[in-house]
């Protein structure tokens, strides 16, 4: 290795990474490239706006700083649930009632094209459906029969169980928990997987796709042009889907979306007594805390196992050493499994928790979609189609009661924002022992 020459940016080393299908090596960006569309952002936002664009018969060059899925996409609990925002209620004032319940419909149209996308690419990504949320409280067991009942409103068409609290050992093998809701129209996949097979279909398409190639500067205006270390794009409309990865692109957008960190443990490969011990329907589950468990089985039956939302910037030094004693609180069982492999990354926060997707008010050419407060996997999709939709023309109504919605800016500026909200979180946590 020659000193100071960089190296390209690969994958973090997840299960994901190891366990992968073949990845393509697509090209460094170079000379002077020209298109309808340019995006920025190799992650499920990128690629999904690039494909709703491409079926639409739009010229698109996607450009990626490190590797497809590098990001949160590639690196995600992999659970695929229903809904989008968090207490939809609060945006009736600006929205009305009717713009709200669109917004619930399209939180579950949001995994029907996470559905649809694979089942008509056949892309291979471990799709596994059932989801189970996990009471810690009864008073959440009382939430769930209303959530079940508001679902059913909308039209749901899975399956919706309650689960009592003498029934949970059906669901899941510990004694942490008082009920819980099964959904049978959410589930659990293999995240990296999905987004490399969704450059496949973009590709196909005749997207171009880049990676190692980093932004370094925007020209905005009618013409807008994104420079790279090697070249430039000269594109009529830009996207920006970086999320938490946005760094300094943009202080606009940047000023909106908090970096958090969240991580995960896999264990080796259990025995599939034990796997059906911990988890006897191949469920993936989530509880309801302030600082979340999540977890499910891999395909080849780990027990991954996520959470620790950290809003401090700063993350454990030993993520294996931080993330086991949570485990072992819900499965004391494991005490002496052996744990394979641990990795974190930044999810996107925004302060309402609503996804932020829009366009620059100064630069109507300028979209984005970002802060998807960890719930991103099927809300990336739904982005890429209201952009998709926007951009082309189409039904941009729906994009509009995006954009309609006011987005703060973190106060404390870019260095401060974070122990900020990390104060505000722990009054949130201490709240939840009452």
């Amino acid at each position: 290795m020659n000193a100071g020459v960089q190296q390209p940016a690969s994958h973090t080393a997840s299960y994901y990474a190891a366990s992968s299908v073949p990845q393509a090596d697509y090209p460094q960006q170079q000379g002077e490239l020209s298109c309808d569309v340019c995006v920025v952002g190799g992650g499920f936002s990128g690629l999904n706006t690039a494909i709703e664009l491409a079926e639409r018969g739009l010229n698109v060059i996607l450009l990626e700083a490190r590797k497809i899925g590098w990001g949160a996409s590639g690196r995600n609990g992999g659970q695929l649930i229903r809904g989008v925002g968090h207490g939809l209620e609060q945006f009736t004032p600006i929205l009305g009632s009717d713009g709200v319940r669109e917004l619930k419909l399209m939180g579950l149209e949001a995994v029907d094209i996470v559905r649809e996308r694979i089942e008509r690419h056949a892309i291979d990504c471990d799709l596994a459906w059932g989801y189970c949320d996990l009471a810690n409280k009864p008073r959440d067991l009382q939430g769930f029969a209303e959530d079940a009942e508001e679902l059913r409103s909308l039209g749901y068409r899975h399956e919706l169980r309650l689960v009592q609290p003498e029934q949970m050992h059906s669901v899941v093998g510990s004694d942490r928990y008082v009920g819980g809701l099964i959904d049978m129209g959410s589930g659990h996949l293999h995240p990296l997987n999905l987004a490399l097979g969704e450059a496949v279909v973009a590709s196909k398409l005749g997207v171009r796709l880049f990676e190692q190639s980093a932004v370094t500067r925007i020209d905005y205006g009618s013409q807008v042009r994104v420079h790279t270390a090697n070249g430039t794009v000269h594109a009529s409309t830009l996207v920006l889907g970086c999320n938490a990865y946005l760094n300094d692109l943009n202080a606009e957008l940047g000023g909106k979306v908090l970096p958090a960190g969240s991580y995960i443990i896999a264990t080796e490969p259990l025995s599939e007594a034990q796997a059906s011990q911990l988890l006897p329907q191949n469920m993936a589950v989530c509880d309801q805390r302030v600082a979340l468990d999540y977890y499910r089985l891999s395909a080849d039956r780990r027990l991954l196992f996520g959470g620790a939302c950290h809003y401090s910037g700063r993350d454990p030094q030993d993520i294996a050493a931080y993330m086991r004693p949570k485990m072992l609180k819900v499965f004391p069982q494991l005490a002496d499994v052996r744990i394979d492999y641990q990795w974190g990354g930044m999810i996107g926060i925004g302060a309402n928790r609503l996804p932020q997707i829009g366009r620059l008010p100064d630069q109507p050419n300028v979209y984005f979609a970002q802060a998807y407060s960890g719930h991103g996997l099927n809300a990336t999709h739904l982005a890429g189609r209201l952009l998709g939709e926007a951009i082309s023309g189409q039904h941009s109504g729906r994009f509009d009661l995006f954009a309609r919605v006011p987005h703060i800016t973190f106060p404390g500026g870019k260095h401060l924002r974070s122990p900020l909200l990390a104060l505000g979180m722990l009054w949130h946590r201490l709240k939840e022992l009452t």
